[in-house]
């Protein structure tokens, strides 16, 4: 089987393609390798160093979708009708994978099937499915800052999954839990610094 990075390359800048990508075409693309394909693909945009705005949310919600149905044990993903007609400018997404190509690449070469367990087992799965779950709802978060480490964790993770590379799933979940810590710091720190720019704002207008 063709590396994902050639893959992308030949489907997302084939000639004949059309100026729009919809959800039903990654998932013709991801053919039968399903949860795995479509967690490094959806995180692909918001997992760049210089990540593609707009993305995050949209892409998030997927995720979250299919991390739940990962969780309870489906091997093959559904998604409403209606999300597979979603579409996006074509020259926007080449831009994005022509940039994360090169970054792809560097990581499949360590990648390989070991400690399959971690991927293939229930137990195994429904973890990641969690890990990924929480990371997907951090990318939701409209806050600058909560988006890129989580969507490296899903990234690792779904690589993983795709290769039944146990290893990278592993490092995969490390960085979900490095993810998940930032953004409840960065959750923390915004609702105490809300919380004493409210106390004084009150105290301003009870001083005599």
């Amino acid at each position: 089987m063709a590396r994902l990075s050639a893959e992308l390359e030949t489907f997302f800048f084939d000639e004949s393609r059309n100026e729009q990508v919809t959800l039903a075409d990654v998932l013709a693309l991801a053919g039968e390798r399903t949860f795995g394909f479509l967690f490094v693909l959806l995180a692909f945009p918001s997992a760049l160093p210089v990540p593609a705005p707009g993305y995050s949310i949209p892409f998030g919600i997927v995720m979250f979708l299919l991390a739940v149905q990962l969780i309870g044990g489906r091997q093959r993903p559904w998604l409403p009708d209606s999300w597979k007609n979603k579409g996006f400018n074509l020259k926007q997404i080449q831009k994005i994978v022509s940039t994360g190509l090169p970054w792809l690449k560097r990581v499949e070469v360590l990648s390989r099937p070991r400690l399959t367990t971690v991927c293939t087992s229930y137990a195994g799965r429904a973890v990641l499915g969690c890990a990924i779950a929480l990371m997907a709802m951090c990318m939701m978060v409209p806050i600058p800052g909560t988006n890129t480490i989580p969507a490296i964790g899903i990234f690792m993770t779904g690589l993983g999954l795709l290769d039944d590379d146990g290893f990278i799933s592993l490092v995969g979940l490390s960085i979900c839990a490095l993810g998940g810590s930032l953004v409840a710091v960065i959750l923390f720190a915004g609702v105490q610094g809300g919380s004493a720019a409210l106390k004084f704002i009150l105290n301003g207008f009870s001083t005599p």
